[in-house]
């Protein structure tokens, strides 16, 4: 990506979080006009949403039913700020700020309870272990803390993608917070000199990118199939 060689086109999934994103932010009209594709062109229903993508404005529209979400996400919308951390410049955008009092994330997730196995670790973990939203919001609140001085509260702000959404105010407890930026310093040497080009990146063998560009070298057993 760096590079330019490799440029993802944006999922459903993605799509749909940026439509929440903009709606909340107001700026529907303008998503409109970028996102073209998401929407009805002819017909009485034009400028709706496309049957594919019509789970967004209901996961949207269950959120504007509670009013402590309504609450926790009335805040000053995606807020920039930066700061350096660990030897390299962070740059942050906040879904929901509260100066003084707390930093929110939207997330609009699978499902709310949903687990996945991580192999290195051995156990199940919630969705917020799984996509490293801890590491994302420990990042948050040091680098506001660096701006404003103060070490607030995060959360996540999450509706997710089920027939019946399901929504949640959930609170990343702070020795969570401290430890994921544990494992954030412990790595940031790496991943500057991956950016400047002194270390070769290791392949997940997981995302697009590298199921792409993978070269087969020989069969395998298929007992391994689960393992790969």
């Amino acid at each position: 990506k760096l590079k330019g060689e490799y440029c993802p086109e944006p999922t459903k999934d993605m799509l749909m979080g940026s439509y929440i994103d903009a709606a909340y932010e107001g700026t529907i009209e303008e998503f409109k006009i970028n996102h073209s594709e998401m929407f009805l062109t002819s017909g009485k229903n034009a400028g709706s949403l496309k049957a594919d993508f019509q789970k967004a404005q209901l996961a949207y529209d269950r959120t504007q039913k509670d009013e402590l979400f309504k609450l926790y996400m009335s805040g000053e919308k995606q807020v920039i700020m930066t700061a350096e951390l660990f030897g390299a410049m962070w740059k942050i955008k906040m879904d929901s700020f509260h100066p003084d009092k707390c930093i929110v994330d939207l997330k609009y997730i699978k499902d709310i309870h949903d687990r996945a196995w991580i192999k290195d670790l051995g156990y199940f973990v919630n969705f917020i272990e799984a996509w490293g939203y801890d590491f994302q919001l420990a990042i948050y609140q040091l680098v506001a803390e660096k701006v404003m001085g103060k070490k607030l509260p995060c959360y996540i702000a999450a509706v997710d993608k089920k027939t019946t959404p399901e929504i949640e105010l959930i609170q990343i407890n702070q020795m969570q917070l401290d430890a994921a930026l544990i494992g954030v310093e412990s790595n940031v040497k790496r991943i500057l000199e991956l950016k400047e080009g002194k270390i070769e990146p290791d392949k997940c063998n997981i995302c697009n990118y590298c199921i792409e560009t993978k070269v087969l070298t020989s069969p395998i057993d298929s007992s391994s199939l689960i393992e790969i």
